[in-house]
């Protein structure tokens, strides 16, 4: 099965997220299929906290993915900022 989840990078209490396409058998910070977007949980107000390749999501949403908990509350999040910006 694909899942599309977060793989953790960054430094020691600096977390950074790539938002990925991966075989649920691999390793969190392992081999991927695709990198479609990023989150970034310290981000200030003047930065960029999550990102989301929305093409490539529903591409990968419609051959089968499956979006992981934490993967779907971050599109909520987000969905949910996008009005309110515009």
């Amino acid at each position: 099965m694909v899942v599309i989840r977060l793989s953790r990078g960054g430094a020691k209490a600096r977390p950074f997220f790539n938002i990925v396409v991966a075989d649920k058998r691999t390793r969190r910070d392992g081999r991927f299929i695709e990198r479609i977007g990023f989150y970034n949980p310290i981000a200030t107000e003047k930065e960029e906290s999550v990102r989301i390749a929305q093409d490539r999501l529903t591409h990968w949403r419609g051959v089968g993915a499956q979006v992981s908990p934490t993967v779907e509350r971050l599109l909520k999040q987000t969905a949910a900022k996008a009005p309110a910006a515009a």
